[in-house]
């Protein structure tokens, strides 16, 4: 099989083609899991920080990717769950223990053996994949492979994001960041809270206007006063002074969720200017988000599926990864990216 494989930590400014294309055995399903033959497989974030060593693999090589679409060519023994032929999705988390007191309270993404898709287990670049049938879930017939993509890590997390908010229908909420997974949390917020005012935040006019277009009430510069004071927010981006910014603009009890897997230490120093009279007292909350659950990922497919949401996405061959990591970097980006596989 062909697949784009990550063989050491590398910065994608100096080497603008982290991902080499190699060709490789099709890996064999082991017991309770599936084989899968991936048709697309979306391009987060989150692959620019385990390339530039953010995140690390915990192993390489690697096959990263963790947005995965496709459909069943092989059981391993004991799975049971699907067909062959059957279209699936994978998400960022491939697997827990199932046994500590997290996963048995459902919190699965807090277990101290989490493992990720495309981080501690190969991924969607390729155009095979294997996972335990208990971290595979059907896909709504309503999307294509290409919409349901990004669902699967953009939607589940801003799902997961939204309902830590405790947003209610009419307060207000702001998104502070306008990239994949906002663009999908923005329509959720739209369909559950119809008379809630969204409120945008971005460094470009080009995600300022995307927003827009996508029904946020007002949308300005990261660093802008919002018009009126929110009573939620959730922040996508990778760096701390967004943060500063939006608590802010939170309401008295206001509640500001985190929505990223790490923040940059070269912007660190924003936190000096944090005023805590003005900024975190009178109750304000910061919470963050730490991975998603089978049940975030479940849960938010049948919303999406009912809303509908409709991603919108840019295609990408599979030899084009790198070319969609170097763009994703450059904040060339306009929903979701997706490399077409099959």
């Amino acid at each position: 099989m062909k697949a784009m494989v990550l063989k050491e930590q590398r910065n994608i400014e100096d080497n603008g083609s982290p991902l080499e294309l190699l060709d490789l055995p099709v890996p064999v399903p082991g017991k309770g899991e599936i084989l899968v033959k991936v048709s697309v497989c979306g391009v987060c974030h989150t692959e620019l920080d385990e390339i530039e060593g953010r995140t690390p693999p915990s192993r390489f090589p690697i096959i990263v990717g963790h947005q995965i679409v496709g459909r069943i060519e092989k059981a391993g023994s004991g799975a049971s769950r699907f067909k062959k032929g059957e279209r699936v999705g994978i998400a960022w988390i491939s697997s827990a223990c199932g046994k500590c007191m997290f996963c048995l309270e459902g919190k699965e993404n807090l277990c101290d053996d989490f493992r990720a898709t495309g981080r501690d287990a190969d991924g969607g670049y390729a155009e095979y994949t294997t996972v335990s049938e208990n971290f595979a879930y059907k896909i709504p017939e309503i999307f294509s492979d290409s919409e349901a993509a990004p669902l699967l890590c953009a939607g589940a997390v801003g799902y997961r994001s939204l309902r830590l908010s405790g947003m209610k229908d009419r307060e207000t909420i702001g998104l502070v960041g306008f990239g994949a997974s906002a663009h999908l949390v923005i329509q959720m917020v739209r369909h559950k809270y119809p008379d809630s005012n969204v409120f945008v935040f971005s460094r470009t006019e080009r995600e300022r206007d995307f927003a827009r277009e996508l029904g946020a009430f007002w949308a300005g510069d990261i660093g802008e006063e919002s018009p009126e004071k929110l009573d939620a927010a959730i922040d996508t981006t990778p760096a701390w002074t967004p943060i500063v910014e939006a608590l802010k603009n939170l309401e008295k009890g206001g509640r500001l969720v985190i929505n990223a897997i790490r923040k940059e230490e070269k912007d660190k120093g924003a936190l000096s200017g944090l005023d805590y009279s003005r900024q975190i007292w009178m109750e304000k909350e910061i919470k963050s988000v730490a991975n998603v659950t089978r049940r975030d990922v479940e849960e938010f497919l049948q919303l999406a599926a009912e809303i509908p949401i409709r991603p919108e996405v840019e295609e990408y061959g599979l030899e084009e990864a790198n070319k969609a990591l170097r763009e994703l970097k450059e904040r060339k980006i306009r929903g979701a990216k997706v490399l077409r596989i099959g």
